[in-house]
């Protein structure tokens, strides 16, 4: 593992350079585990928020030994490219949404079938009991370790510039983002929309410039993201439950001592179940705040949609791709689904 300058200890060396011979120095130890943890959401949502909590507390509870730096909001490079560097070593964590990483995990893209969810009492008790646990071992053999402790995403909403999507006829057509996995691209074309792969840090300059008509995203991220100086239409479809992995490099993983492993683990998992509260707490306002911001809401009856992929195959289609042992832990949750 290599062993970076902290931020910190640049920023006391140049105040230390500029100091008066009045004023004294201090020494500080290095941390002795100095890492590097991307996400692709910004500062201000909650996922970094609680995320940046958990790193100052594991700072203090191992004396800084440990001290994790956070790159929010893409600064390292799109979704696929933080992936790679995760799995190259050259950062150590990454918190990403198991759709997209089911192009590495291919069942860890199961949570985000098509109107499996029809509340989180359904999605929690899934992702911190059998199914979590049936993914998270998948990953383990991908080379990946992933945190007990799904992060929250939220159930997602379609955004459109151009027209509202009331049934699942208005998507005939509909030019959409899709972020870069099999499974959204397969269930918009089940819609007869025109899905189109984008990568998030891309996605307001692709609607802004109407390379596409529309999105889908959770109301946090459409709101945090400021989607709505871009979009006009929000259909309430919770179409998807999407949550984020808290993933680490395997080897740099297993190269921590185990106490720092367990004060990591500890610190990410709690602050995973905070998320998740402000998650729950924000889903409750940001509809007057994204009203407020000019946006027109759309209540929209799930039941044809899903009639629709039925009707398509989509299901079964999906059911084949994750064999029936992952499908049947999937319906120990959800109830049948085909």
């Amino acid at each position: 593992m290599t062993i970076l300058r902290s931020r910190r200890s640049v920023l006391l060396a140049g105040a230390a350079a500029g100091a008066t011979i009045t004023m004294p120095w201090v020494a500080r130890a290095a941390p002795e585990f100095s890492l590097k943890y991307a996400n692709n959401v910004p500062t201000t949502h909650p996922l970094n928020v609680r995320a940046k909590e958990a790193m100052d507390r594991i700072k203090a509870q191992t004396n800084g030994r440990v001290e994790i730096e956070i790159f929010p909001n893409n600064q390292l490079g799109s979704d696929t490219d933080m992936l790679s560097q995760l799995r190259s070593g050259a950062i150590e964590f990454f918190t990403l949404s198991g759709l997209i990483l089911s192009t590495l995990v291919p069942v860890a893209s199961i949570n985000g079938i098509g109107f499996a969810w029809g509340s989180y009492d359904q999605v929690w008790p899934a992702m911190d009991g059998g199914l979590g646990a049936y993914i998270r071992a998948q990953i383990d053999k991908a080379g990946l370790h992933a945190m007990e402790q799904a992060w929250d995403n939220g159930f997602r909403q379609i955004t459109s510039s151009t027209r509202p999507i009331k049934t699942p006829d208005d998507l005939s057509g509909f030019k959409i983002r899709v972020p870069p996995s099999p499974l959204w691209t397969s269930m918009f074309k089940a819609f007869d929309a025109a899905p189109t792969s984008i990568n998030f840090s891309e996605v307001y300059s692709a609607l802004q410039t109407k390379v596409v008509e529309g999105q889908e995203n959770p109301l946090a991220v459409i709101f945090f993201a400021k989607l709505y100086e871009v979009q006009k239409y929000l259909s309430q479809t919770n179409h998807m439950w999407d949550g984020f992995w808290f993933l680490a490099n395997g080897k740099a993983w297993q190269g921590l001592h185990a106490d720092v492993r367990d004060v990591i683990a500890k610190n990410l998992n709690q602050s995973a179940l905070d998320q998740r509260d402000d998650v729950k707490k924000a889903n409750d306002t940001l509809q007057a705040d994204l009203t407020s911001k000019g946006m027109e809401f759309i209540k929209v009856d799930p039941a044809p949609f899903r009639a629709k992929l039925q009707a398509a195959g989509f299901y079964k289609e999906w059911r084949g791709k994750y064999g029936d042992d992952a499908w049947a832990v999937l319906e120990k949750f959800t109830g049948p689904i085909s």
